[in-house]
């Protein structure tokens, strides 16, 4: 065999055995997320996926080709139908590539997106599928309301008392926007026993929420009303788009070391951390889009919020105040970690013009304060001191046109089943004699729904 010939066969030779030795890559994984105005469809992949993705019609589906790929065993099968997507069906394409189905049950604009490994995950292909129904591009040329960007917070907002609605046209309630950490892919902290902190922190923010809609003076607006996941850009971006008078975003804190307890505020911090703390949850927070899943694409909206960044110097005094009130507030409830409010540079903080404070309610890799955040009680505490701190703020500080700022000294509670008047006066800080005299009471009784005026101090 003459010299050539035997190059030509090696090299033939070492092309065969590279392919027999190329792995392909294997879909280990699907999940998939509903959010109110998109559904996210996560493929857990083995390596870095080559895919093209299109759509087919009548009836609607999404198809994803993925090359040289194939089915993990069992991958799909526990998948339930969804409000987006009815089912998931998967087959081998050209020998060697793997064709994925999404059938659909609405109209969608589909998006798709890579992502490095990032603990606790590792490559995955994410599928973001947005609706399309006729509804909501009416209401996207609607004149100033937050269902243009912020649809959680419009469905929230329909739920105001009704006690609002008689209020006198030209008041406006206070906007307290409620952003639960986390979500979604991103499950956030995880305690040494297993909780979520995700999951903890939506509960806590549906029980803040709960409190602010027994106001008649306030509104609230939920970021995340449920498991999914929000970049951290869109959270102050929707509590902007909304008006918000405050944005309270809700986490527990972790460390390293599960010694570490109690709870804290923070505000932003432009310059530096205060603490080499506050540096390292600051670190671990801004990390959630990258484990959340962000499309980085859109440079426009990156150099937005930026340029979101350049005026905050008024905001941030205002933030710091209001995370005193809210820290004395936490005081009576437990333990606290730090005695002042502490600034590091959280991403989710920096809307220019909306007082933002971030609470971590306690620290979740503390196992006995793991505990603590699974109790409901403790979580209604928190819930409870939140809301004393936000009202002490505004006591102080009401935002012009607000009934608040009308009222000056007297504000209004709606009776909630199983509160009595003792524990009413305990929450608002004033004795159980001037609540009575202050509603022309005879005696301590009241009923689910009255609405008291609530008097401030003594």
């Amino acid at each position: 065999m003459s010299l050539v010939m035997r190059s030509l066969l090696m090299g033939v030779l070492l092309v065969w055995s590279l392919t027999g030795l190329a792995q392909p890559v294997t879909v280990e994984g699907i999940r998939v997320w509903e959010a109110p105005d998109h559904t996210r469809v996560v493929l857990d992949l083995s390596a870095s996926p080559q895919h093209r993705l299109f759509m087919l019609d009548n009836p609607g589906r999404v198809v994803v080709d993925l090359s040289h790929a194939r089915m993990g065993r069992g991958v799909g099968e526990r998948l339930t139908a969804g409000e987006v997507v009815k089912g998931v069906r998967s087959a081998a394409r050209n020998g060697n590539d793997l064709r994925l189905v999404l059938d659909l049950a609405t109209s969608v604009r589909p998006q798709s997106f890579t992502l490095p490994p990032n603990a606790p995950y590792g490559h995955r292909l994410v599928i973001d599928l947005h609706r399309e129904s006729p509804a909501e591009q009416s209401s996207a040329s609607a004149p100033a309301t937050p269902s243009n960007t912020a649809p959680a917070a419009t469905a929230r907002a329909a739920t105001a008392p009704r006690t609002v609605q008689r209020l006198p046209q030209t008041v406006r309630p206070i906007i307290v926007a409620i952003d639960a950490g986390h979500g979604g892919e991103d499950p956030g902290a995880i305690g040494p026993g297993g909780t979520r902190e995700k999951d903890v922190v939506l509960a806590i923010a549906r029980r803040l929420e709960r409190l602010i809609e027994a106001d008649p003076g306030m509104r609230p607006v939920m970021i995340r009303s449920g498991d999914y996941f929000v970049p951290l850009r869109q959270r102050f971006e929707r509590a902007r788009t909304a008006r918000a008078d405050i944005l309270i975003s809700i986490h527990a804190d972790a460390f390293p070391d599960p010694r570490p307890r109690g709870s804290s505020v923070y505000a932003l911090s432009t310059r530096g951390a205060t603490s080499e703390q506050a540096r390292w949850l600051a670190q671990r927070e801004n990390a959630a889009d990258l484990v959340g899943g962000v499309n980085l694409s859109d440079k426009d909206q990156v150099l937005r919020s930026v340029l979101l960044d350049l005026s905050q110097a008024a905001t941030i005094e205002h933030s710091l105040e209001a995370g005193n009130h809210i820290l004395r507030e936490l005081k009576r409830v437990g333990p606290v970690h730090k005695p002042q409010v502490e600034q590091a540079n959280f991403a989710v903080l920096r809307a220019p013009d909306i007082p933002s404070v971030l609470v971590e309610a306690a620290f979740i890799s503390n196992p006995a304060e793991e505990r603590r955040l699974r109790d409901t009680r403790y979580q209604q505490q928190v819930a409870e001191a939140i809301l004393s701190g936000v009202r002490s703020y505004f006591r102080s500080h009401p935002p012009e046109g607000t009934e608040m700022a009308q009222q000056g000294q007297t504000q209004r509670h709606v009776v909630q089943r199983g509160e009595t008047l003792s524990t009413i006066a305990r929450r608002y800080r004033v004795s159980v004699a001037n609540l009575r005299a202050a509603n022309s009471l005879s005696n301590d009784v009241i009923r689910v729904g009255d609405v008291l005026s609530v008097p401030t101090g003594g």
